[in-house]
């Protein structure tokens, strides 16, 4: 393999270890282990499993549904058209998230981080239905780590490794996307804004 190559299998590694699908997953696990709240072993796993078959078994059996409807072609969603109907899905199976797994009266801080994550959705999917592509990559991350940097005031925790790991998570995904003319700085920029702030506008309900 020539050293042109390994990039370019690295940078397309990037997008697809840190896919919005994970991402998710990757904050509830952060949480509950790093919580100091006590949260008995058998809920952590049944969070971690029922969030694990809903927000990504579930979004690729959606895939694979609609790629053999002709509605998608590629898990990237590279056109606006591809993006529609995954994340209208999307926005329900969150819905479901916060309805049946991470209810208010459970674990609030999770609940808004959700609540967050649906309205990054709804507003990504008012944008690609007005032909905007926004960076859904930078929208997952934005909301992570915008929900890492809470965590850390909220709990008064030193956890200045995970938001420095985070950070650069942030921009190897943000990089990634521009070398592979997934998109645009604009859409990077604008995918980044859709997925801090409503995590940022939503913290005076649990900060």
């Amino acid at each position: 393999m020539t050293l042109g190559k390994f990039n370019k299998y690295i940078i397309k590694s990037l997008s697809f270890v840190f896919h919005p699908v994970i991402m998710p997953l990757l904050a509830v696990h952060f949480y509950l282990k790093k919580s100091p709240r006590f949260i008995p072993e058998e809920i952590v796993y049944a969070k971690l499993i029922s969030l694990s078959i809903l927000s990504i078994a579930l979004p690729i059996l959606v895939y694979f549904l609609l790629k053999t409807l002709g509605k998608t072609e590629s898990i990237y969603l590279k056109t606006t058209k591809e993006r529609v109907y995954p994340l209208l899905i999307n926005c329900l199976i969150i819905g479901l998230l916060i309805l049946r797994v991470f209810p208010l009266d459970q674990i609030p801080e999770l609940y808004f981080f959700f609540v967050g994550i649906l309205i990054s959705n709804i507003t990504c999917l008012i944008f690609a239905i007005a032909k905007f592509k926004a960076s859904i990559h930078l929208i997952a991350t934005g909301g992570v780590f915008m929900f890492f940097i809470a965590f850390a005031i909220h709990f008064s925790v030193n956890i200045n490794g995970s938001l420095a790991l985070m950070a650069i998570i942030t921009g190897a995904v943000a990089s990634s996307r521009l070398s592979l003319k997934a998109h645009t700085p604009k859409e990077l920029i604008i995918g980044l804004f859709i997925g801090i702030t409503p995590q940022l506008i939503l913290l005076q309900y649990w900060l």
